[in-house]
């Protein structure tokens, strides 16, 4: 017949008009093309931004392994989040660095900590910002552990009571949801079964279902002041070979009562975001962390890479695997080139 091609793949013969052979170039050829046909859109309201909080007044210091990152104190912390809100950011989340560490982690759980203060103060002054609370023990423990720490071991149901007991303080401090990271079994039900049982029904759990024992976090821990003075975290921390396992995690984590799920690391773990999206449907967040940042910033600052591109790109890649959150240092940097896009 006429106009008939041989099917290379097939080995057969196909009816191929010459005049209407694709050129996928046809929509990448002008931005508002572009534009009108991408698949995947970055918004300010998917991320969330990571604070850390300090003891003091009038405190900024930069983290010297995260450009851009500072810990603040409390009034320092208000006036970040103005900026933050003022830029179309919906929500931070707080860590906290007390001024004493103990082995239990007191300072976690005390009614008028360091992360219960930077609530109640960031409430009173930018109250339409969602303030989110990392719940763990590693930044006030003396050990720098996640939990309680018993001979060799980190104990599992005694930590959960301590993680417990410091998420309903944060509640009670004014917190819009609580995010507990520590990855011990149990802790999500028994979060939610404390703030029910005082009168916190609505409030949120977004639990760090799949965390992996990663070797991205170590500007992080430089941030935080909790690096472990012994041993590691793989005990809990999940195993960065596995993913069928985290399908796991993360539906244990629903089940006791988790609204949002986490995957950390990101970037390393696109596919686990991806597997986790599709199995649950649940709003999933990704975390974008200290050690992916500050990789970009090094490179960016070397002059190696175009940074707020790759950040951009960067970010673009968590949320076409799926994820609906992503809590990054990069969320001011990235709204304002959004906010200059519009």
């Amino acid at each position: 017949m006429k106009n008939e091609q041989p099917d290379t793949t097939s080995g057969q013969r196909s009816a191929i008009n010459p005049t209407r052979i694709a050129r996928l170039r046809r929509t990448r050829m002008t931005d508002p093309l572009r534009s009108m046909v991408r698949e995947t859109e970055l918004s300010r309201n998917d991320f969330i931004y990571p604070l850390f909080v300090v003891p003091g007044q009038k405190f900024r210091k930069e983290v010297k392994s995260m450009p851009g990152v500072y810990q603040l104190s409390v009034d320092e912390i208000v006036r970040e989040c103005a900026e933050v809100y003022s830029l179309g950011i919906p929500a931070v989340i707080l860590f906290g660095i007390p001024e004493h560490k103990d082995e239990v982690g007191s300072g976690a759980y005390d009614p008028d900590g360091i992360v219960q203060r930077a609530i109640r103060a960031i409430k009173k002054e930018v109250p339409q910002l969602v303030v989110i609370t990392d719940v763990c023990l590693c930044e006030y423990t003396s050990h720098g552990h996640c939990g309680i720490v018993a001979g060799d071991e980190i104990v599992n149901d005694a930590s959960v009571a301590l993680l417990a007991k410091e998420a309903l303080t944060h509640a009670e401090a004014g917190a819009d949801m609580v995010a507990p990271s520590d990855m011990f079994d149990g802790r999500v039900s028994a979060i939610r079964r404390i703030l029910d049982e005082n009168h916190f029904e609505n409030l949120p759990i977004m639990s760090y279902a799949a965390k992996y024992a990663s070797g991205f976090y170590g500007p992080f821990r430089d941030a935080a002041e909790s690096t472990p003075k012994f041993g590691d975290r793989r005990s809990h921390q999940m195993d960065p070979a596995n993913s069928n396992e985290a399908l796991r995690e993360v539906e244990q984590d629903i089940l006791e009562g988790a609204d949002i799920v986490m995957v950390k690391p990101a970037l390393s773990y696109l596919d686990v975001i991806r597997r986790v999206k599709d199995r649950f449907g649940m709003p999933t967040a990704a975390y974008n962390v200290s050690g992916e940042y500050s990789m970009i910033k090094a490179a960016g600052m070397n002059g190696w890479i175009d940074e707020p591109r790759v950040m951009m790109e960067t970010l673009t890649s968590m949320k076409r695997a799926g994820a609906d959150l992503i809590l990054t240092y990069f969320a001011k940097d990235a709204a304002k080139l959004l906010n200059q896009s519009k």
